[in-house]
């Protein structure tokens, strides 16, 4: 199967053309690296040969404890439903036994044919290998490596978070999981460290690459760009649109006075007792909290709402400490 290079707009700057990729670390640069993805696909692949394949219930597999994307296609995602369910799983997904649960499976790689057999309500077929964490992470990297179209913020993220989990002190299996070398992860983890709750809000944006990110990230260690980019996106409703899209308004609402598009619609509700005697109209829009009282008794009880606000706000005080 011809697989499409992952790394080739990676990175923005120039590459050296020395360099081999050994077996679990890779030295040399991203030119070497490139010319290896299909020996990287192979050993994915070469991870299943051979193997049992057999039948599990989704309901005993958990995902993996390491995530290595920020959003999901929903089109890749209803084309693979529409495959799977014209022509069956072709492919069988790597589950190792739960680390910490008898019984239970944990997924190495194949998260979203396991997502399509419980859409479906299907059994998954699957190899089960017993592996440890380090092996785990190590095979999930590279077979999304071979295989995923992960964006850069993706891969640069997944290697972020495989450095936190402190595996070794050299970083040779996050080199090892996503086949690149010091330098290639030393400018990845430069981009990648940001706010999580910024990276998350974002998604796993295609276009933009390793330039556009720094540029991003520098904007963003100023407390007052992070605070107002903050406020912005808490009045935002970025549902429906692509990662592409929620970058570029991003980056409008850091370099521009004007933000188009996007503002949440304040949400609407109504109250009335049962007796119908006063009714309130209650708008939220995230930042301010109003109810306007209508009716007859809309002034009297108003007035005993006013009058006892000390008490009420106590109240919600006991309330939210118990929780």
């Amino acid at each position: 199967m011809a697989r499409k290079n992952p790394f080739a707009n990676l990175m923005n700057d120039d590459r050296p053309d020395n360099g081999v990729a050994l077996d679990y670390t890779v030295k040399g640069a991203s030119r070497s690296i490139i010319s290896t993805i299909d020996e990287l696909a192979e050993r994915a692949d070469k991870m299943l040969e051979g193997e049992t394949v057999v039948e599990l219930s989704p309901a005993d597999i958990d995902v993996s404890f390491i995530r290595d994307r920020l959003e999901e296609d929903r089109q890749e995602f209803e084309d693979l439903v529409a495959a799977i369910r014209e022509q069956g799983q072709t492919s069988p997904i790597l589950v190792r036994p739960h680390p910490q649960q008898d019984g239970r499976y944990m997924v190495v790689f194949g998260h979203r044919r396991l997502k399509v057999a419980r859409t479906l309500g299907r059994n998954v077929r699957a190899v089960v290998k017993p592996i440890s964490d380090r092996e785990h992470v190590i095979a999930q990297g590279q077979e999304n490596s071979a295989r995923a179209d992960l964006s850069f913020i993706e891969k640069a993220t997944f290697a972020r978070r495989l450095t936190e989990l402190q595996y070794d002190s050299d970083s040779t299996t996050v080199m090892a999981a996503l086949s690149i070398d010091k330098a290639t992860l030393s400018k990845m983890l430069s981009v990648a460290n940001m706010p999580y709750d910024i990276l998350e809000a974002i998604g796993g944006a295609k276009s933009p690459g390793r330039d556009r990110w720094y540029e991003l990230k520098g904007l963003l260690e100023k407390p007052a760009n992070l605070a107002k980019l903050r406020e912005v996106l808490a009045a935002t409703d970025l549902d429906g649109i692509n990662g592409d899209a929620r970058f570029a308004f991003v980056m409008d609402a850091l370099t521009r006075k004007k933000i188009v598009g996007y503002l949440k619609s304040p949400k609407k509700s109504k109250w009335a007792p049962k007796d119908k005697r006063v009714s309130a109209e209650i708008r939220n829009d995230g930042k301010n909290y109003t109810l306007a009282l209508k009716a007859k008794e809309a002034v009297g009880f108003g007035e005993f709402i006013a009058e006892n606000l000390d008490d009420l706000y106590a109240a919600y005080r006991r309330v939210n400490s118990k929780e």
